[in-house]
């Protein structure tokens, strides 16, 4: 009996810290039953790839309209971070493959009173990570308690199905964004009423950015001629220019009293009107757009 005692005392240096590891991590990850891939918003001009974590928050992914292809990730956490942590992310294998090796993605920082972020190439290679069915995981020292990390993991299962839609959303984005438009100079034919073939299609980018987004909250639209004209006919064509426009922004779904519009004439030139140069820089329209900021 004093020898089996002795034995069961002499493992508990063993057994001891393995318990105490287990009381240190704590670990946030969807089940297999639990794992869901949502695309919440699949527009030309923003593209959300949401994934719940149980007990923790959410995973995003967010792709927008823009020059540069771009890709964004964003770890939403129930409580914010309360300092900020060095954070290291691993690309982990599945449950049910426990013989794979870990990978090492990169090292970042999750900031105080911040969601964590990822951007740039390693947003990428989460979203690789997880094609390939592994869980990229996020570890970092708990804030709230010294003595434990915390480890948080993306889930793969029915990832590829949403993955694939998302790439196909991604594909289809504008190439600008609303502040590639939010300040546009565009410019017309000579005493007409019509915009050049360049600005044409510029003003059907336009367009195509509002027919999609709903927080545009102002439209300032300022004409302009040259001065070859007299007054009255330059402002007469400058305000015809101006309500065109307008009819143009009204067709697109902008409400009348959110839509501003000035005709200038030859008033407040850009350049001299001595040459055809000069002349054709005059003869403009200014756009500016206002937006609710969410």
């Amino acid at each position: 009996m004093k020898l089996k005692a002795l034995f069961t005392l002499s493992l508990l240096p063993v057994l001891l810290p393995t318990a105490v590891q287990a009381a240190m991590e704590k670990r946030y990850v969807a089940t297999p039953t639990q794992s869901q891939w949502e695309m919440v918003s699949n527009t030309p001009l923003e593209c959300r790839l949401v994934h719940p974590i149980p007990n923790f928050g959410d995973a995003e992914f967010i792709a927008r309209a823009s020059k540069k292809i771009n890709l964004d990730f964003e770890l939403k956490m129930r409580r914010a971070m309360g300092e900020t942590r060095n954070v290291s992310l691993v690309s982990m294998p599945p449950p049910w493959r426990p013989g794979d090796s870990a990978d090492r993605i990169t090292n970042l920082q999750f900031f105080k009173q911040f969601n964590g972020y990822v951007g740039g190439q390693a947003a990428w290679s989460l979203l690789s990570e997880l094609e390939k069915g592994r869980y990229p995981t996020f570890s970092y020292q708990d804030w709230q308690s010294r003595n434990e990390r915390i480890e948080v993991a993306l889930s793969s299962v029915l990832f590829q199905a949403k993955y694939n839609v998302f790439s196909d959303c991604i594909a289809n984005l504008l190439p600008y964004s609303f502040e590639d438009i939010s300040f546009t100079i565009l410019h017309y034919d000579r005493n007409s009423e019509q915009l050049n073939k360049t600005s044409q299609h510029r003003l059907q980018q336009i367009a195509e950015y509002i027919r999609y987004n709903q927080d545009i909250d102002l439209v300032l639209v300022s004409t302009y001629t040259d001065s070859s004209d007299s007054k009255s006919e330059s402002q007469r064509l400058s305000e015809t220019r101006a309500q065109i426009l307008q009819d143009y922004f009204e067709s697109l779904g902008l409400p009348k009293d959110r839509i501003q519009v000035q005709g200038y004439g030859k008033r407040r030139p850009i350049a001299e009107n001595t040459s055809p140069i000069g002349k054709s820089k005059n003869q403009r329209v200014v756009i500016s757009f206002g937006r609710t900021e969410v």
